[in-house]
């Protein structure tokens, strides 16, 4: 097999540090494996700042890919990081071999991903950064809102994830991205839905993904936080994509 190139992007309130398990398998198996952290997450959380948006989190990306002279790459983007994927396949395709949306969000151009939720929901998550920061920023979800249990991680995996989360830029949630062609620009592209349970609010982006003619959909039966509670099986998923 080829050695490849996977850059691993991070969805909201994570940070690169999730995908250590999937990284180490993809690294055993021969592959170089980015996974950068986007600014004001992780251990970038320092760098908060009510001037992130949409279009910084495409840099944090598309400046690793371009720092590291990068070719051929298997861009793959959790939930959130779904976005960073679009925004740098408008930008340099010609760097990209395969995209992979996992369990992500898909952004139209144009519009804002708080947009795209339901008015209630909406109003919920703006108050809520309200309180919690005055509007920079959204509190810290428990790491049961991505499908996450103690019953099934164990308390060591759960204790990790939730001293790692931490808080999403609001900015991001507010700003859009410009695309002047089709999302994924041509790259070729997979979409893999997480079954165990469903995760509501990337349905409309799975949705959009089986509808593209040339995309390949695929499920995983497990939560929303794939990298964490399947992260062999998931590898292996992204070793497969990767070999089609």
């Amino acid at each position: 097999m080829e050695k490849r190139t996977y850059v691993l992007v991070h969805g909201g309130s994570h940070g690169g540090w999730c995908w250590r398990d999937v990284a180490a398998h993809l690294r055993a198996a021969g592959h170089l494996v980015l996974t950068p952290t986007q600014t004001g997450l992780g251990e970038r959380r320092h760098l908060m700042s009510p001037d992130i948006t949409l279009e910084t989190f495409v840099d944090d990306i598309a400046n690793v890919i371009e720092a590291e002279e990068l070719e051929d790459v298997y861009l793959v983007g959790h939930s959130f990081g779904g976005c960073a994927v679009v925004g740098v396949a408008e930008r340099m395709p010609q760097r990209l071999r395969h995209l992979v949306f996992l369990d992500s969000l898909i952004p139209m151009s144009g519009r804002s991903i708080m947009s795209g939720l339901p008015p209630d929901v909406q109003e919920a998550r703006l108050a809520a950064a309200d309180k919690f920061s005055g509007g920079l920023c959204s509190p810290v979800p428990p790491a049961t809102n991505f499908g996450l249990s103690r019953e099934r991680e164990g308390d060591a995996t759960m204790d990790w994830v939730e001293r790692r989360l931490s808080p999403q830029p609001l900015k991001t949630y507010l700003t859009s991205l410009t695309l002047a062609n089709p999302v994924g620009n041509g790259v070729a592209a997979t979409y893999i839905r997480c079954t165990d349970p469903l995760y509501a609010i990337v349905t409309p982006s799975a949705e959009f993904a089986r509808a593209q003619p040339g995309w390949d959909y695929r499920e995983i039966a497990t939560c929303h936080d794939a990298m964490i509670s399947a992260p062999r099986e998931l590898a292996d998923m992204l070793l497969a994509v990767a070999s089609d």
